[in-house]
């Protein structure tokens, strides 16, 4: 079974099922590009759902749409609030025409539903038309880049969500090490004494930063232009729709979004992107170092640093038997590689747009997307897989540093940099230990002084001394 229907065009058959339309299907037809269509993201279905009810509402209390015909439209809306339909949406994510076929597929699946509840065949275009109904006083220019802007709100807020719960296990852990000692190193060399519970607490604040920058980001995301239409001179649209209409999106989202005072400028400007992108990659910028450093103390097991160990997740060699690499440390470093790439991505389509609009706005939705779910579920398996099951080698941890050469410098106070170096060079080359050169051979500090200024509390906080 199937029906006809018509563009400007010329016709086009539809299987009778399905709830998009012609447009929908040239689209579809046109770009077949990732291979991955926008009923991947449920966020971005139910944000473009918010926008279209908040129309709908808009223009039955202005009467520029028969209100009977808005509220099967409402209804249709609501529909997919619920996760409905998902599979009718079928444009591809990237798209020539600036997401126009992404719009007219929710004008016509929402007109289809609509259709329905009215007690009319899908398709019936005169009587709930998805371009003059469902589209009244709107254009693709305002309603796809508000759409994407709620979307990119949702999932910017389970972004947070996983960052601030990686903190907390990071901070957890800093509790459980916090007598843990161990050797603090820069330049990949000994430095100073520290415990394993510091360095896990400044894993946590390190990405803890971050939660401040994705914060900055969203203000960005809450300014739209909805109801510029074209390119933000409001035109087919009532004087009063854009005030309206934002309110209403407002109201049933619960997001303080506000409509930009120069719609003109919000039609093109593309900054809410670039800001949101960047949070994006400043993360996972952060999340590299961390994860690099765990699977640097985790090396080994019995030939490298060897200091803390990951759970162990799966075997690491077809060929090697027993061996284990840290798995999950490894894809929370790519997903951050493929989130810093993709901010090149939104970086590059941002500045591309000419005149009145930035047509590029489909790819910067793809890469946004992209980037904010797998830094997302990159960053719930490093807790959920790695952190929460890490343990530490403390007596191991505590013999690297006291064999360490590193912890001269807690004796420069009591005998100046020049001798503190020549003890540490005669350690390095005669391979001795601090404590045999100081206390055993030089008799420079008896053992009692000795253990006074090397214990436990004066290595991870050394008092001031003149």
């Amino acid at each position: 079974m199937s029906r006809i229907e018509h563009d400007f065009l010329g016709d086009l058959e539809i299987p009778d099922d399905v709830y998009y339309g012609v447009q929908s299907l040239r689209g579809k037809e046109n770009f077949h590009i990732t291979e991955h269509s926008m009923n991947e993201d449920e966020y971005f279905i139910k944000a473009f759902a918010q926008v279209k009810k908040a129309a709908a509402r808009t223009n039955k209390e202005l009467g520029t749409i028969p209100a009977n015909v808005a509220d099967a439209l409402i209804y249709a809306c609501d529909q997919l609030l619920e996760g409905k339909y998902r599979d009718q949406f079928v444009t591809d994510w990237l798209q020539g025409g600036a997401g126009t076929s992404t719009n007219m597929n929710t004008n016509e699946v929402i007109c289809s539903i609509a259709c329905e509840k009215l007690g009319l065949p899908k398709g019936s275009q005169k009587q709930v038309s998805p371009n003059d109904h469902a589209n009244f006083g709107q254009s693709t220019n305002d309603t796809y880049p508000t759409a994407l802007h709620l979307a990119m709100y949702y999932r910017s807020e389970d972004l947070l969500k996983a960052l601030q719960q990686l903190v907390q296990a990071y901070y957890k852990k800093a509790d459980e090490f916090k007598n843990v000692l161990k050797m603090g190193r820069t330049h990949l060399q000994d430095a100073v004494p520290m415990t394993m519970g510091q360095e896990f607490h400044g894993w946590g604040r390190t990405i803890e930063d971050e939660i401040e920058v994705i914060r900055d980001a969203q203000k960005h995301l809450r300014v739209i232009n909805l109801g510029g239409t074209a390119i933000g001179t409001t035109v087919t649209c009532h004087p009063d729709y854009p005030a309206k209409a934002v309110k209403y999106l407002a109201e049933q989202t619960g997001i303080d979004f506000h409509n930009s005072d120069d719609l003109i400028a919000a039609t093109s400007d593309c900054g809410a992107y670039v800001a949101i992108s960047s949070a994006a990659k400043s993360l996972a910028v952060k999340l590299t170092k961390v994860c690099n450093d765990m699977r640097l103390l985790a090396s080994g097991p019995r030939t490298g640093l060897s200091e803390i160990n990951l759970p162990m997740r799966q075997p690491g060699s077809s060929i090697m038997p027993g061996k284990v690499n840290p798995v999950i440390p490894e894809v929370t470093n790519q997903a951050s590689f493929l989130a810093i790439g993709l901010d090149t991505t939104v970086m590059l389509a941002a500045s591309a747009g000419q005149l009145e609009l930035n047509v590029m706005e489909p790819v910067i939705s793809f890469a946004v997307f992209t980037q904010m779910k797998v830094l997302t579920n990159a960053m719930i398996a490093l807790r959920e897989k790695c952190v929460d099951g890490i343990t530490a080698n403390a007596e191991h941890t505590k013999d690297l540093v006291m064999n360490s050469l590193g912890i001269v410098t807690l004796l420069k106070p009591h005998f100046g940099y020049m001798l503190c170096a020549e003890m540490a060079k005669e350690g390095y080359t005669e391979g001795k230990s601090l404590h045999q050169i100081v206390v055993e051979e030089r008799k420079l500090m008896t053992e009692d002084k000795w253990n006074e200024v090397f214990s436990f509390q004066n290595l991870i906080a050394p008092k001031f001394e003149m």
